[in-house]
């Protein structure tokens, strides 16, 4: 019981979360909810640059590839390298979905810190990266919870859940508490690291010449980076362990 109301508690706070407000926000009403507005608008743009790409890489394939095709077959490549490390040798039908999340990390924290978002005028509210909003990297986190569950329970049906009492019945509580925590990790790890990079660059700006704080601006290229690296590499290591069924 004790692990059911702590279970309870943790999603009653991720509810909470979602509530938090960084700077001035653009609402939507739709329905009974009330709807970042900001964050589908970026999300969008970041989707159609991610769409635009991969219609110009497959449009016209060469044997031989060169230029924009050669760029985009050692991203796949890197990807594949990513899920195969991680997950095993079944890792083939893993590649699209650890792909995408790490495309659409990646890109939507690289436009946090290329595109200037802020010059573009809402009527409430302020646009910024998909990801520096905690409501974006939540639903990244849980996307991930629900894939590592579909494959451990397709991989192994039932005798999954034998995991939880593995290797002693007594870490029963701790291993369901983990469930719970992989997610948490997962969203705050990202969030954080993203909302920190971009407040540190919007007070150098306002503090200081605009030259100096471009160093910082390419370290958070750099970080960005491997923060969505991050992301995918955890997401296919949660997916091969409970494929595996051993931690």
């Amino acid at each position: 019981m004790n692990v059911l109301s702590c279970s309870i508690n943790t999603l009653k706070g991720l509810y909470e979360i979602s509530g938090v407000e960084v700077g001035q926000h653009f609402y939507w009403q739709i329905g009974g909810f009330q709807v970042h507005g900001q964050v589908l608008i970026t999300s969008w743009v970041v989707i159609a640059i991610l769409l635009s790409s991969a219609t110009i890489a497959v449009r016209n394939p060469q044997t031989i590839p060169t230029g924009g095709q050669n760029f985009f077959e050692y991203v796949l490549e890197f990807i594949r390298d990513v899920s195969k490390t991680q997950i095993g040798e079944e890792y083939s039908s893993w590649v699209p979905f650890i792909g995408t999340m790490f495309l659409f990390i990646f890109v939507s924290n690289w436009s946090g810190a290329l595109l200037p978002w802020k010059i573009i005028e809402l009527p409430h509210g302020e646009l910024a990266a998909p990801t520096n909003d905690i409501n974006t990297t939540v639903a990244l986190a849980l996307l991930t919870s629900v894939a590592y569950f579909y494959a451990g329970l397709t991989k192994r049906g039932l005798s999954y859940f034998g995991k939880y009492i593995q290797p002693t019945p007594i870490l029963l509580p701790i291993n369901i508490l983990e469930d719970f925590t992989k997610p948490l990790s997962l969203s705050f790890r990202l969030f954080g690291n993203i909302l920190a990079d971009e407040l540190v660059v919007v007070v150098l700006v306002s503090l200081v010449p605009s030259v100096v704080p471009i160093p910082v601006m390419f370290l958070g290229l750099f970080t960005s980076g491997i923060q969505a690296l991050i992301f995918a590499t955890l997401a296919a290591a949660y997916i091969g362990e409970s494929m595996e069924g051993h931690h």
